[in-house]
C-alpha cells in the first residue's frame, strides 16, 4: 500500500477522497467540493494532509530521504497544532467556555525552551539532512538549570540516511555520549515524536529504526537511573537544529566546550 493511502485511511479520510477523485471534476474543483461538504475540523486535517503528502514528495525527490506514513500524519497534526497555538487568544475570544471535542487529536508542548528543574541538565538533539553534501548530521546541546551553556557536540555521517533513522540516531548518539562522561539527571529533548513514542513503548521490531531504539533502551535503562526522554515543538529545539545543520558542513564529529557561534545569538533569546 503506498504511503498516501496509508495516510488518508490513518486520517480517516479515504472514503471522501475516494468520492472525490471519482467525480469528473479537475482535481482543484475536487478539492474545494470537498472542503465545502466537509467540517471545519475534518476540512483543516484535509488541507494539512495534502501539504504534508506534498512535502513528503519533495523530501523523497529533493533530499533523498524516506518517510512513513506515521511521519506524514505527525507533520500534519503538528501544523494543526502550531496554527491552534498561533491564533490561541482570537479563538478563546470567539468560542464557548465549553471546550468542544476534537477529533483531529493533539498534543500540548511546550513552544519554547524551558531550563530544567535545579540539580537536572537539559540535553536538547536533532538531526538534519543534507543530500547536496551527502550527509547526517546530529546536532546535541546540554545546558543546566540556570539555562547556561554547558557542552555541545555535532556528529557527522556520511550518508542521508532516512529520516526516522537519522531522528532515532540523535537520540542514541546523545544517550552514548552523555553516559561516556557519566551524566546523569538528564532530561533528552527531541522534537521527533515518533522517536519518543517508540523509545516509551515496548514494541521491538527488526528494521533499522527499531534496532537503534533498542540499543537506545539498552543505554538507558545500563547507564541512567534518573533521566528522562521527552518529546518537545521544533520551537523549543532550535539551537540543536542549528547544530545539527552545522554538522552537515563538517567533515568529522566536533565536541564544543565554548559555545559555538552558530548557536550564540540563540542562546542568548532564549535566555531573555
Amino acid at each position: 500500500m503506498s504511503v498516501s493511502l496509508q495516510v488518508w485511511n490513518i486520517t480517516g479520510l479515504w472514503h471522501s477522497v475516494q468520492s472525490a477523485i471519482s467525480s469528473p471534476n479537475s482535481a482543484p474543483e475536487a478539492i474545494f467540493n470537498l472542503l465545502e461538504s466537509l467540517s471545519v475540523e475534518l476540512a483543516q486535517r484535509l488541507s494539512t494532509i495534502l501539504w504534508s503528502l506534498w512535502k513528503h514528495r519533495n523530501v523523497r525527490i529533493w533530499e533523498d530521504a524516506t518517510e512513513t506514513s506515521a511521519m506524514v500524519v505527525e507533520r500534519a497534526r503538528n501544523m494543526v497544532e502550531d496554527w491552534r497555538l498561533a491564533n490561541a487568544p482570537s479563538l478563546l475570544a470567539s468560542t464557548s467556555s465549553q471546550q468542544q471535542p476534537r477529533t483531529f487529536p493533539t498534543h500540548q508542548q511546550q513552544t519554547v525552551w524551558q531550563p530544567p528543574v535545579e540539580g537536572r541538565y537539559k540535553c536538547n538533539i536533532d538531526a538534519a539532512f543534507s543530500a547536496q553534501n551527502n550527509c547526517t548530521g546530529i546536532g546535541i546541546c546540554v545546558r543546566d538549570a540556570e539555562g547556561t551553556f554547558v557542552l555541545a557536540k555535532t556528529f557527522t555521517y556520511s550518508c542521508v540516511y532516512p529520516v526516522d533513522v537519522g531522528e532515532a540516531l540523535g537520540l542514541y548518539d546523545a544517550l552514548q555520549w552523555m553516559s561516556d562522561m557519566q551524566f546523569d539527571n538528564v532530561d533528552f529533548e527531541t522534537d521527533s515524536k515518533l522517536t519518543v513514542d517508540a523509545f516509551l513503548s515496548s514494541r521491538n521490531d527488526l528494521f533499522e529504526f527499531g534496532y537503534i531504539i533498542s540499543s537506545c533502551r539498552s543505554l538507558f535503562s545500563n547507564f541512567f537511573s534518573n533521566t528522562r526522554v521527552k518529546f518537545i515543538r521544533r520551537h523549543a529545539n532550535t539551537v540543536a537544529h542549528s547544530l545539527a545543520r552545522e554538522a552537515t558542513l563538517l567533515a568529522s564529529h566536533v565536541v564544543y566546550i565554548d559555545i559555538p557561534e552558530c548557536i550564540d545569538s540563540l542562546l542568548i533569546n532564549e535566555m531573555l
